[in-house]
């Protein structure tokens, strides 16, 4: 994971194709950022965080197909887990 100075496509675009295979779903929000993934040769999913929506069960059958939150949480909760395990501040 890297802090961008200069977020807009053309700097992550190659950070995206250094770690994602072509041809993989990227679930992202609506931000306007992520709109050439498609022409980048993925399969990309949105959620509408400015209309509430955080997951989405596309086939109505309880388990929401697209979502942002796995790495979200993954990301908020690792420091926590590292600083009571490995002794990482």
């Amino acid at each position: 994971m890297c802090m961008l100075a200069n977020v807009q496509q053309k700097t992550i675009q190659p950070i995206i194709e250094a770690a994602v295979a072509k041809g993989a779903r990227i679930h992202t929000d609506e931000y306007g950022i992520y709109a050439r993934l498609s022409a980048w040769g993925y399969r990309h999913k949105t959620v509408c965080h400015a209309h509430g929506e955080y997951a989405r069960d596309k086939d109505g059958d309880g388990f929401c197909e697209i979502h942002v939150h796995t790495m979200e949480g993954t990301w908020s909760l690792l420091p926590s887990w590292l600083r009571l395990h490995r002794g990482t501040s």
